[in-house]
């Protein structure tokens, strides 16, 4: 809005005018337009520019352009931002260095962050790389049993590292109930 052509800025002959009420006027001179609007204590505010005639709308354009930077506000305060966060890991982990990386996935994906997944491989690890396979669909399985996930990219090598991308699902945690019966199914 702050781009908008305002009263004495408006340099055409003629416009087609909106009055405040929404309604058409019709195609008038821009004096005669900008007369109705000093009338009213309002701005003619030219509106669509590109149009044969431009189009122009007697409104109070101080009123408006706060009214859509509030409206604008609003809309960055609902926004969620959301992280891509990475856990690596290697071939032949340790069990407990293993939950304590899942468990930090899990806070990530919980909080509504993205998860990128990376098993790296050094030297002749390369030779194995169903063990880096292994992880990563442990690591999936242990994080599906907790929260549902949706995968965004599937496990893939990347050079010497097997990446994926796994996303929060808008459904969100499990509940305890579902978990139980995962296990004992």
């Amino acid at each position: 809005m702050a781009d908008k052509r305002i009263n004495n800025a408006i340099r055409v002959a003629e416009v087609r005018l909106i009055d405040q009420n929404g309604e058409q006027v019709g195609i008038i001179a821009v004096s005669e337009a900008l007369s109705r609007a000093q009338a009213e204590d309002l701005d003619l505010v030219e509106i669509s520019p590109m149009a044969k005639p431009p189009v122009c709308k007697i409104m109070d354009y101080g009123k408006s352009k706060f009214e859509e930077e509030k409206r604008l506000k609003e809309a960055r305060k609902k926004q969620k931002i959301v992280h891509l966060k990475e856990v690596k890991f290697r071939p032949k982990i340790d069990d407990h260095d293993f939950g304590f990386k899942v468990k930090n996935a899990l806070k990530f994906l919980q909080r509504g962050d993205k998860v990128k997944v990376t098993v790296r491989f050094r030297g002749r690890e390369m030779a194995h790389p169903e063990l880096g396979f292994q992880v990563i669909t442990k690591v999936k399985n242990f994080l599906v049993d907790q929260i549902v996930v949706q995968e965004e990219k599937k496990a893939a090598f990347e050079g010497r590292n097997i990446i994926m991308i796994l996303a929060p699902s808008k459904k969100g945690v499990k509940k305890p109930s579902e978990r139980n019966e995962k296990q004992n199914g």
